[in-house]
């Protein structure tokens, strides 16, 4: 039943899932109980959504396009559900814009694949990745990706490999111009920001470790699902799917390194494991343990939520 209806990509199933993220963004922001709302607080708020929602199609667009899913809607479902999972991150501007930059670089490297103006897309990704670490300094990690895809397909034109040098370089010199005409301490703001830990007694609250259990055990499962079904992909499609690993292992080290444990950070991992998932549903021929999977994910998720309001 709930396969399918987001079996197909309809305009309803779009309204579905966006009404579904704005009533809860909404419960979301209602269980704050703050006594007065600035101006700015609210722009802030209306910037997150806008935010998510944007994320929320660049997912669908970076799917659909690049034939990562077929003709579904069941990549934005699991991005929506996922970020029920951990409602911190609905306050969290910085990483939420991180992750939106991510989103982009992912959308050129996944499409390297047609081999059609690698420079632009390996330059263009390196760029948003470098920009992406303004916010989160560790999703700079996601560099790797970008090497990962430049083997995958076009590792034998040297300049291919430079060019996430020169993207460095070019946010560095927007970013030093910046802080020089804000007055910004550059070697402070550095030290600050490179700081990691391996620490995990974030987690005191027993629902947020509920949360972060499930969420391992959906990870570990659609993950693993998509290792071990790898050979059955299309050949030509193959290496993205790779690239999707990649990435929700890179979303893992981003989380483990980061200093504050705040389960939203897992929010680089959204991407990949909601094509995953999508992946899971789709090419399974299961429909009884399909509807399982979702209706357990759905109820989960939800749960999650309202446990940690």
């Amino acid at each position: 039943m709930i396969t399918t209806i987001f079996k197909k990509s309809t305009p309803i199933n779009y309204t579905l899932t966006v009404l579904l993220l704005l009533v809860f963004y909404f419960l979301y922001l209602f269980q704050e109980h703050k006594p007065t709302v600035s101006q700015a607080d609210t722009l802030q708020k209306a910037a997150i959504f806008c935010l998510l929602l944007a994320s929320l199609f660049i997912c669908n667009f970076i799917a659909k396009k690049n034939a990562l899913t077929k003709n579904s809607s069941y990549v934005i479902l699991f991005f929506v559900l996922l970020l029920l999972f951990f409602p911190l991150v609905l306050k969290n501007l910085n990483l939420i814009i991180a992750n939106f930059f991510i989103l982009l670089a992912m959308r050129r490297l996944v499409s390297l694949q047609t081999l059609k103006a690698p420079k632009e897309k390996v330059f263009d990704a390196s760029l948003w990745i470098f920009v992406a670490s303004l916010f989160h300094f560790w999703a700079i990690l996601f560099i790797v990706l970008v090497y990962v895809s430049i083997i995958f397909h076009v590792s034998r034109d040297y300049r291919n490999w430079l060019l996430p040098f020169v993207a460095f370089f070019t946010v560095a010199v927007f970013f030093v111009c910046y802080s020089l005409l804000v007055h910004q301490p550059i070697i402070a703001r550095f030290r600050e920001v490179t700081q990691l830990s391996f620490d995990l007694d974030y987690f005191t609250n027993i629902y947020q470790n509920l949360a972060l259990s499930i969420f391992a055990v959906l990870a570990v499962y659609f993950v693993f699902n998509a290792i071990f079904t790898l050979t059955n992909r299309p050949l030509n499609l193959q290496a993205s799917y790779k690239k999707m690993i990649f990435a929700f292992f890179i979303g893992i080290a981003i989380f483990v390194l980061s200093p504050e444990k705040n389960s939203d950070i897992l929010l680089f991992t959204f991407f990949p494991i909601s094509v995953m998932a999508t992946n899971s549903i789709e090419y399974s021929q299961a429909t009884m343990k399909n509807e399982i999977v979702l209706a357990l994910s759905i109820i989960a998720a939800i749960g999650c939520f309202f446990t940690q309001l």
